[in-house]
C-alpha cells in the first residue's frame, strides 16, 4: 500500500473531527444550557427546529447554504479574506466549519436532554445555600449529566468524521489540505482504486464502531 497517499486523508480528519468536536461541544452545552433553562415557551419550538435542521436537510444543501454565506461574494467572506487575505472557502478551516454545522444537532439533543433529565429541586437548594449559576452548573448540573455530556461529544466527533456533503461543497477535495476520508473515499473509488477506498472505509468504521460503543456504554451503565 502508498502510505503517502493513504495516511493525510486519515490525518486530515482526524485533525478535523477534534477541533469540530470541541467547537461543537461547547457551542452544544452553552445552548442546550440556555434552552432548557428558558421559561419563555412562544417561540422555542422554532428556534429549536431551525438549530436541528442540519440534522434532516442532505448535507449537500447546508454546503451550498454555507457556500452562500461564507463565500467571496458574501459580506462575511468578503471581511474575512479582507482581514486576513485568504478565502474561508477550500480552507482546511472550511472543513472545520462544515463538520460544526453538521454534527451541532446531533450533539446539541443528546446533551439537551441530559440537562433536562437533571432534577431541578437539586439546583434551586444549591442556589438557596448561596451557589451562583456557575457553580451550580460546575459541582450539580455538569456531575449529574456527564454521561449525555460525553455521549455528545463522542456522537459530534463521529458525525465530524464522516462528513461528506457540505465538506465537499465548502472545503473542496484538495489532496493534504481539505481532502477527509469520506472524499477521499469517494475519488478513489472513482478512478478504481478499491485498495485505498477499502483501507479508508476499515479506518472509517473502526472509528465509529469505537465511539458508538463508547457512546453505548455510557448509556447502559
Amino acid at each position: 500500500m502508498d502510505w503517502s497517499a493513504f495516511l493525510p486523508p486519515v490525518i486530515v480528519s482526524v485533525k478535523v473531527a477534534v477541533v469540530a468536536s470541541i467547537i461543537v461541544f461547547l457551542l452544544a452545552t452553552v445552548v442546550a444550557r440556555m434552552m432548557a433553562n428558558c421559561k419563555l415557551r412562544r417561540g422555542i419550538s422554532v428556534i429549536e427546529t431551525v438549530l436541528l435542521l442540519p440534522l434532516v436537510l442532505p448535507p449537500t444543501v447546508v454546503g451550498f447554504i454555507l457556500l452562500i454565506l461564507l463565500g467571496r461574494k458574501s459580506w462575511i467572506g468578503a471581511a474575512f479574506e479582507s482581514l486576513f487575505q485568504q478565502t474561508i472557502v477550500f480552507t482546511w478551516g472550511a472543513a472545520v466549519v462544515a463538520a460544526v454545522v453538521v454534527a451541532f444537532p446531533l450533539a446539541y439533543r443528546t446533551i439537551k436532554a441530559g440537562f433536562e433529565a437533571v432534577d431541578p429541586e437539586v439546583e434551586q437548594a444549591a442556589r438557596a445555600q448561596g451557589a451562583n449559576e456557575w457553580q451550580v452548573f460546575r459541582h450539580i448540573t455538569m456531575p449529574l449529566a456527564y454521561r449525555p455530556l460525553i455521549s455528545g461529544y463522542i456522537l459530534g466527533f463521529a458525525r465530524g468524521l464522516g462528513e461528506f456533503g457540505a465538506t465537499l461543497m465548502l472545503a473542496g477535495n484538495i489532496p493534504e489540505q481539505t481532502q477527509t476520508l469520506p472524499t477521499a473515499i469517494y475519488t478513489a473509488s472513482e478512478v478504481g482504486n478499491m485498495t485505498l477506498s477499502w483501507s479508508w472505509v476499515a479506518v472509517i468504521i473502526l472509528f465509529s464502531f469505537i465511539m458508538l460503543m463508547l457512546s453505548n456504554r455510557l448509556v447502559k451503565d
